[in-house]
């Protein structure tokens, strides 16, 4: 007897209905196993010096890190980042609460010419823990705290490497004879932030803040600063075709998820960061970036 091959058996409808969960299984096994590893060095360019300004500053902007221990791949991209006059970084470096030497390790290479800037994130201060998804569609999402984490360990492990930690601080610095004014703020997500200590001391200075959720960018752009860089919404961590990022974690439109964009006088760049939590070790559509931002003079004085 011979037997019909059973895609003979299948109406065409079922055969389509069978590939649909094959596809899906295909996405996030790309999601998982590639993706999230696939990272890479974006470069801007932002004409925000005051016309006249000499020369140029670059600016390293990392975010969300999420390192934990044995993860080589990161690492490895960590120590090929050009060096910059000015490296920041806004938050989530914390991947679990025993990678503090790890992150140490991690960074010095990529230590700034002229600076090493550093702001912390929920991660950092509370112990990462299982997520439930569906939570992420709220609108009115509550952020979640638990166990503290080593946030102190990290920070004190950082700063005796030469990175200054900016938790609701401000200061004015020279940068190779450039007047530069600088604010960092604690993670607005878990309302650790201040905003009194950002208004602006020095206008006449470039001024650049660095913010972990991009949820305060509106406030620091009603101060007058000039370039914002923030992190935690991982650029969405899956974007879709035509629709982009599905959640954000951030009360901003979900278009401004990251990149570059105008908020009055002020440019912000939200980083879609270099990791995942690790209990959503997956990327879509959505690569880990670093980015190189080189500032020029354009701006009118």
């Amino acid at each position: 007897m011979r037997v019909p091959p059973i895609r003979r058996l299948l109406p065409v409808p079922v055969s389509a209905l069978l590939a649909i969960p094959a596809a899906g299984l295909v996405c996030v096994a790309y999601g998982v196993l590639v993706e999230r590893r696939w990272f890479r060095l974006a470069r801007r360019r932002l004409d925000i010096l005051p016309a006249g300004a000499p020369g140029r500053i670059t600016v390293l902007h990392l975010s969300d890190l999420h390192l934990v221990r044995g993860d080589r791949a990161k690492v490895r991209f960590l120590a090929r980042l050009p060096r910059a006059d000015l490296t920041v970084i806004t938050g989530d470096l914390l991947g679990e609460p025993d990678a503090v030497e790890d992150v140490a390790r991690a960074l010095r290479p990529i230590r700034g010419r002229l600076g090493s800037w550093f702001v912390l994130g929920s991660n950092d201060h509370f112990v990462p823990r299982p997520l439930n998804y569906l939570a992420y569609f709220r609108r009115r999402r509550r952020a979640r705290r638990g166990v503290r984490g080593r946030a102190p360990e990290l920070v004190a492990r950082l700063e005796a490497d030469g990175w200054r930690h900016l938790g609701n601080v401000r200061f004015q610095a020279d940068l190779d004879g450039f007047p530069v004014e600088v604010v960092g703020l604690d993670d607005a997500h878990i309302g650790r932030h201040d905003l009194r200590v950002a208004a602006r001391g020095a206008p006449d200075r470039l001024g650049i803040a660095l913010t972990h959720s991009p949820d305060a960018a509106p406030e620091l752009a009603a101060l007058g600063w000039d370039l914002i860089v923030a992190g935690h919404t991982h650029g969405g961590q899956v974007r879709l075709p035509l629709v982009g990022a599905l959640v954000t974690n951030s009360h901003l439109p979900r278009r401004l998820a990251s990149g570059l964009f105008r908020l009055g006088p002020s440019v912000v760049h939200v980083s879609p960061g270099l990791g995942t939590s690790r209990y959503a070790p997956f990327r879509f559509l959505c690569r880990p970036e670093a980015t190189l931002l080189e500032l020029v003079p354009g701006r009118a004085q």
